[in-house]
C-alpha cells in the first residue's frame, strides 16, 4: 500500500511521502487550532508544516512543483500561516489590543519587502545570463564582475520566507507569557533581517556588476574565433542525461591534430561535461549560431541525430561526419537521418554491413572505418578469472522510447538474471550498472530497477556476515581502510581542483575562470585512475555492488569483471575489446538462431532466454578455459566488429579527419575559383 502511494506521488521515499502528508494535514490543523483557538495546538501543527516544508525542499521532491500548479506555492503556504496566526489573535481577544495591530503592518510590510527582494534576485540572473558559456576560451576583454555570494543567490525565496519564524515564535511566546514586547523583538528581527538581505542584494545590481550586453559577449568570442579558427569540431545537442555521450569523445578530441572545438547547444550540459582543456563553446541560441563566424572550422563531427543538428548542416565550408555514441545493432545504429552527413564513420566492418543491410540511404562510399578510439583503457582478457571467486558484470540498457520488449532485458529478464547469479551454486559476485536513462521513461522498468538494487544491496550485507568470508574481510581489513582514506584524500583533491578554491561561482563567473589548464587536467585523470583503483581496493573482491552515476566508468567495471550480461547495445560491442565470455538476453523471445542472425553482436555470446537458465554456460566459460568453447568466435568477432588493432584507433581517427578537411579544403578552393574569389584556408 505504502509503495504504491509513493508511486502515485511520484516520490523518491517513505520519509518524503511522510512529509507531504504532514504538510498535508498540518494547514488544516493550524486553522483548526486558530479557530478553537488552542495556542499549543497551533504551534504545534505550524511547526510540523515549517519542518516538513524544508524537507521537502531540501530532498528536491516532485510534489514541491505540484503544490505551486495547484496555487499552494510556497508563499501561499508562507502567507496562509501568516494569515492564520492573525486569527488566531482575533479568536483570543487580541482584536481589539495593539499586538494586534502591530502584528498586522507588520507582517504586511514583511510581503511588501518580498517583491523587491525576488525583483533583485530575477534581475541579478538574467542580467549575469551570458548568452553563450564557455570553457577553456579566454573571455577577459569582457570583464565579468564576481558573482554574488552563493548564500544570497541560492534558494533565495526560501531564505527570505523563512525569516517569518521569528515573528511568529515571537508572537506566540508573547501570547503565552503576557509580555508584548517578546513580539515586537520577534517582528523587528524579521523586519530587519529581510531589509539586510535586500542591502546585501543591492551592491549586485549596480551595471559594473552584471555582465556586459550579449553584443559585446558575442564579439569577444567572435574575436576568439578569428584568432584560435578552429578545424574541427565535436557538435553535440541533448538533455543533460546525454552528456556522457559528448564525454566518451572528449579525450579523443584532446588528441587529434589541429585545432579541435567542443560546440553544446544547451546550458545543463556544460557542467555535466568531463575534465577537458580542449575549448568548449555552448551556443543555446540559433540565431547566435548562425550569425558566428566558423569558416576555419573544415570537419565537424556528430555524436547524436537530433533536430539541432540543422543548425550547423547548413554551413557548406565544413564536411559533416556522423561519428555516434557507441556500435551496436539497435536500430538507432541506422538511422535514415545519417544519410545527410558527407560520411559515417564506424567501428569496423560491422557497421558498414549493417548500412547495407539496412538499406537507408547512406552509400558505402561515404563510409571510413575509424575504430573505437575510447576503448583503449579496456584491458585484454589474460584467460583466467581475476580474483578467486568470478565477478559478473551485469549492465542493462534502458527501456527505450517504446515498449518493444526487445528494448531492454530489465523489464522481462532482469530479475531473473540477478537472481539466479546471486544464488548460483559456486559464489559469484554480482556488480549492476544500469543505463543512466533507466526509468526516465518507465515506470515499470524503475520498478524493478528499484527491486533489483533491494536484492543486490540485501545479498551484499548477507556477505558481511556469511563465515566465509570473514577470514578474507579480517584479512583485507587494513588495506580498505587505507583505500578508503585514499578516496577521501582524492576527493578532496578533485573537489579543490574542479572548485578552483571557491564553489560559490555562476554560469558566467565559471565561463570567465575556467582557461585551459594542462596541468590541472593531467593530475585531474591521474587522480580519476587513482580514485578508481582505491574503490575497487576498499571493497572486497566478494562483496556485491550497484554502481551508479559518472564516477565509476564503464570501462573499468570491464576491467574489473570477468564476464559480462547485457542487452542489444554498444556496451556489448565495448566489451567485445577484452575478449571475456559475455551473455546477451533475447528478451523480444525471437529464438536463438533469428536473434544470431539480427544482432552481428551476439555471434560469440552465450544467448539467454528471459528466464537466464544459460548463465550456467556462461559461468562456467569464466572458471575453466576449456570450457570457453566460444574464445575464437570472440577473437574473430572482435576485429569484425572493432576494426585491426594496427594502426591504433586514434591513428586510424586522426588520419580519417585529415582526410575529410583535405576535402573540404579541395571543394572550397573548388567555390572560390568558379566565384572568382582569391582562395584562402
Amino acid at each position: 500500500m505504502i509503495s504504491k502511494a509513493m508511486r502515485l506521488a511520484r516520490v523518491g521515499s517513505g520519509s518524503e511521502l511522510a512529509a507531504a502528508l504532514l504538510v498535508a494535514l498540518g494547514f488544516p490543523c493550524i486553522m483548526l487550532a486558530a479557530i478553537i483557538p488552542n495556542l499549543w495546538f497551533f504551534a504545534a501543527a505550524t511547526a510540523v508544516t515549517y519542518l516538513a516544508d524544508r524537507y521537502l525542499h531540501h530532498c528536491g521532491s516532485y510534489l514541491i512543483n505540484r503544490l505551486a500548479a495547484v496555487r499552494a506555492g510556497l508563499s501561499i503556504r508562507f502567507l496562509v500561516r501568516q494569515l492564520l496566526l492573525i486569527l488566531l489573535l482575533s479568536r483570543m481577544g487580541y482584536g481589539e489590543e495593539t499586538l494586534f495591530y502591530v502584528t498586522v503592518a507588520c507582517l504586511l510590510a514583511f510581503y511588501g519587502l518580498q517583491a523587491p527582494q525576488s525583483a533583485m534576485v530575477t534581475l541579478i540572473r538574467l542580467r549575469r545570463k551570458l548568452p553563450v558559456v564557455t570553457r577553456n576560451i579566454d573571455l577577459a576583454s569582457v570583464r565579468i564582475a564576481d558573482a554574488p555570494p552563493q548564500g544570497l543567490m541560492s534558494r533565495p525565496a526560501e531564505k527570505m520566507l523563512h525569516l517569518d519564524v521569528f515573528s511568529m515564535v515571537g508572537v506566540l511566546v508573547a501570547v503565552e507569557t503576557g509580555k508584548d514586547a517578546i513580539a515586537y523583538i520577534g517582528l523587528g528581527l524579521t523586519l530587519v533581517l529581510a531589509v539586510c538581505y535586500l542591502a546585501a542584494l543591492l551592491p549586485y545590481v549596480r551595471p559594473s556588476r552584471l555582465v556586459p550586453p550579449e553584443t559585446k559577449v558575442l564579439n569577444a568570442v567572435g574575436d576568439w574565433l578569428a584568432e584560435y579558427r578552429p578545424t574541427v569540431m565535436l557538435y553535440f545537442s541533448g538533455s543533460k542525461d546525454s552528456a556522457y555521450q559528448a564525454n566518451m569523445w572528449l579525450e579523443t578530441m584532446a588528441q587529434l591534430g589541429g585545432r579541435p572545438m567542443i560546440l553544446l547547444r544547451e546550458r545543463n550540459i556544460v557542467p555535466q561535461l568531463a575534465t577537458t582543456s580542449v575549448p568548449v563553446l555552448c551556443v543555446p541560441g540559433g540565431v547566435h549560431l548562425m550569425n558566428l563566424d566558423l569558416s576555419s572550422v573544415r570537419v565537424a563531427l556528430y555524436a547524436a541525430n537530433v533536430g539541432k543538428n540543422i543548425h550547423l548542416l547548413r554551413v557548406p565550408t565544413m564536411k559533416h561526419v556522423f561519428i555516434g555514441h557507441g556500435d551496436s545493432d539497435k536500430i538507432a545504429s541506422v538511422n535514415p537521418y545519417s544519410k545527410v552527413y558527407d560520411e559515417v564513420w564506424t567501428a569496423g566492418r560491422a557497421g558498414r554491413d549493417r548500412y547495407a543491410l539496412a538499406d537507408v540511404g547512406v552509400r558505402d562510399e561515404d563510409i571510413v572505418e575509424v575504430g573505437r578510439p575510447q576503448l583503449a583503457t579496456i584491458q585484454s582478457w589474460s584467460g583466467t578469472q581475476k580474483n578467486p571467486i568470478p565477478t559478473v558484470l551485469y549492465a542493462p540498457t534502458w527501456e527505450g522510447w517504446d515498449d518493444n520488449p526487445g528494448n531492454t532485458s530489465l523489464l522481462l529478464a532482469g530479475e531473473n538474471i540477478v537472481r539466479r547469479l546471486l544464488e548460483a551454486e559456486q559464489p559469484v559476485r554480482l556488480l549492476y550498472k544500469p543505463h543512466p536513462f533507466t526509468g526516465t521513461r518507465s515506470d515499470k522498468a524503475k520498478a524493478v530497477h528499484l527491486r533489483i538494487t533491494a536484492m543486490i544491496e540485501q545479498a551484499a550485507a548477507e556477505r558481511v556476515t556469511d563465515p566465509r568470508w570473514a577470514e578474507q574481510s579480517a584479512a583485507l581489513r587494513s588495506e580498505q581502510a587505507e583505500a578508503r582514506a585514499e578516496l577521501t584524500r582524492i576527493e578532496a583533491r578533485l573537489a579543490e581542483l574542479a572548485g578552483g578554491g571557491r564553489t560559490a561561482r555562476d554560469e558566467a563567473e565559471l565561463s570567465r575562470d575556467s582557461l585551459a589548464d594542462p596541468a590541472r587536467e593531467a593530475e585531474t585523470a591521474k587522480l580519476k585512475d587513482e580514485w578508481n583503483a582505491a574503490s575497487w581496493r576498499a571493497q572486497g573482491w566478494w562483496e556485491h555492488r550497484v554502481i551508479t552515476g559518472a564516477q565509476m566508468r564503464l570501462y573499468d567495471c570491464f576491467n574489473e569483471s570477468d564476464a559480462m550480461v547485457s542487452d542489444i547495445s554498444s556496451v556489448v560491442s565495448d566489451f567485445i575489446a577484452s575478449g571475456k565470455p559475455y551473455a546477451v538476453t533475447d528478451s523480444a523471445e525471437l529464438g536463438e538462431d533469428e536473434f544470431r542472425r539480427q544482432n552481428t553482436a551476439v555471434r560469440a555470446a552465450v544467448i539467454l532466454s528471459n528466464s537466464a537458465a544459460e548463465l550456467d554456460e556462461l559461468l562456467a566459460a569464466v572458471a575453466d578455459p576449456a570450457a570457453d568453447v566460444r574464445a575464437d568466435a570472440r577473437r574473430e568477432l572482435k576485429q569484425y566488429l572493432l576494426g585491426p588493432d594496427e594502426p591504433t584507433s586514434i591513428v586510424q581517427f586522426d588520419t580519417a579527419v585529415k582526410a575529410l578537411a583535405a576535402k573540404s579544403d579541395a571543394r572550397n578552393a573548388g567555390v572560390a575559383q568558379s566565384l572568382g574569389e582569391p582562395v584562402g584556408g
